[in-house]
């Protein structure tokens, strides 16, 4: 799917021309805001070797496997985001922010018990992915990443291969790049 206009919390980004390095090498992001400031996401398909912060080892319980934190981006490495799927329609817990159907983030100030069997699935991500005003912007027009409707299934699957399974999904010539191997002369 062609996305015109901003990005959009919702929305994922991700990443083309494989085989460059860098961080965001076959990255799939999720955009959680996007404002006039610049915008923040998180990296679906990073798991780190990071445990969980003491002071968070309560939610430890609800992670979705692999239940460890993921790398969330390069930027604001002392922070700690989570996102959840609801339990149920009629499920809404205090300190829930909606990013799209079910899925949203989850408010890790808001006591542990208050919260405890409202969410299906969950992830913790350290760190951001983080872009100024206008930055991401420039790096669509360039063609660094596609664009796509997020699936919770693609939040709170499994991570090996996500970036290939999303790029086919899209069809087109974004499927076209998830053929591409580790190896560039076999491409």
């Amino acid at each position: 799917m062609e996305h015109i206009g901003p990005p959009a919390a919702g929305q994922l980004l991700i990443a083309t021309d494989p085989g460059k390095g860098g961080y965001f090498d076959r990255s799939v992001i999720l955009v959680l805001e996007h404002n006039e400031s610049g915008t923040l996401g998180v990296a679906l398909n990073k798991p780190s070797e990071y445990e969980v912060p003491d002071q968070l080892a309560d939610w430890s319980a609800l992670l979705t496997p692999p239940s460890i934190p993921f790398e969330g981006g390069p930027v604001s490495p002392q922070a700690v985001v989570a996102l959840g799927q609801l339990a149920g329609p009629s499920v809404s817990p205090p300190g829930w922010k909606t990013l799209f159907d079910d899925v949203g983030l989850i408010d890790l100030d808001m006591p542990f018990e208050l919260v405890e069997g409202a969410f299906a699935h969950m992830r913790m991500f350290i760190a951001l992915s983080g872009w100024e005003a206008g930055q991401l912007e420039g790096e669509l027009i360039r063609g660094f990443w596609f664009r796509a409707e997020a699936r919770a299934e693609e939040i709170f699957g499994l991570p090996d291969g996500l970036w290939r399974r999303v790029l086919r999904r899209l069809g087109g010539p974004a499927a076209r790049w998830s053929t591409w191997t580790a190896t560039p002369v076999l491409n």
